[in-house]
């Protein structure tokens, strides 16, 4: 498969070097678009866009990698998008997102600029994987490597999936040896952090994270990681659905529908 690598942390991040490396270990054709600067927490946005703004882009050298590295004035997203249009060689069929220092769980996966990846991905018909990983204390060192075996599996399994699947995994703060497996996970109804905003006395508002510290359940995403579990879940953007009963295209009388009733989505 041809794999464009990208994240959200910049070009300079470590985890992206290693699943770069990681993939093309694997014997696939694999080039990396990736932004200039942390554009955490941007999720599927391109940024200011204009005709007026250039994107700007420089060729970079990854150790121990030998396709193409560039770096962009854009987030995730963005590097998606340029990839897919032909800017540096043939669309991949693949994006590959991480090795993301930090858990993408729960609900705010909606935020996050690694997973927004993926969903932009899916857009162009391509399938994509959003690598996570935990890390227990600051003072502990992330464990890569593990990140990057827990990939490869995913991989393989995703050459003969459908167009526009999409994949998200996090991976627990251990050695690949000490995790105890790898299950189907659905979302926790928070990620292990939310927004927090403060107001100092100028009135200045300040916006950061803090642990969310509630106890998530083991079917979940963040639950299973703290099991000590790769959780694994499919991920689904843009769709479209219709109250069961209803199709696309039937003509509508509105004061007769009711939108209580379950709704059938779909992906196309």
């Amino acid at each position: 498969m041809r794999i464009l690598v990208t994240n959200d942390d910049g070009i300079e991040s470590e985890g992206l070097h290693i699943l770069a490396r990681a993939a093309e270990e694997e014997g696939h054709d694999v080039f990396v678009i990736a932004p200039n600067f942390d554009a955490s927490g941007t999720s599927s946005s391109l940024g200011p866009l204009s005709q007026q703004k250039e994107v700007t882009y420089r060729e970079t050298n990854i150790s121990g990698f030998s396709g193409p590295a560039l770096s962009i004035n854009g987030p995730p997203a963005l590097c998606v998008i340029v990839g897919h249009l032909g800017a540096f060689g043939e669309s991949p069929d693949l994006v590959l997102s991480g090795i993301n220092p930090g858990l993408n769980t729960g609900r705010s996966t909606l935020h996050s600029g690694t997973v927004g990846a993926v969903l932009t991905a899916q857009n162009f018909g391509s399938k994509g994987i959003a690598v996570s990983l935990h890390r227990e204390n600051e003072e502990d060192v992330w464990q890569w490597d593990a990140a990057a075996q827990a990939m490869k599996p995913i991989l393989g399994l995703l050459q003969s999936a459908k167009p526009k699947t999409g994949i998200n995994i996090n991976v627990p703060a251990l050695s690949y040896e000490r995790i105890k497996g790898s299950k189907w996970a659905r979302l926790a109804p928070f990620g292990s952090q939310r927004s927090a905003l403060t107001k100092d006395s100028s009135g200045n508002l300040n916006f950061g994270l803090v642990d969310t510290n509630y106890p998530p359940d083991d079917e979940t995403d963040l639950g299973l990681v703290m099991s000590g579990y790769i959780a694994i879940s499919i991920l689904k953007g843009i769709s479209t659905g219709t109250p069961i009963g209803h199709s696309i295209g039937e003509e509508i009388e509105v004061d007769k529908i009711s939108l209580s009733q379950e709704v059938d989505f779909w992906l196309k």
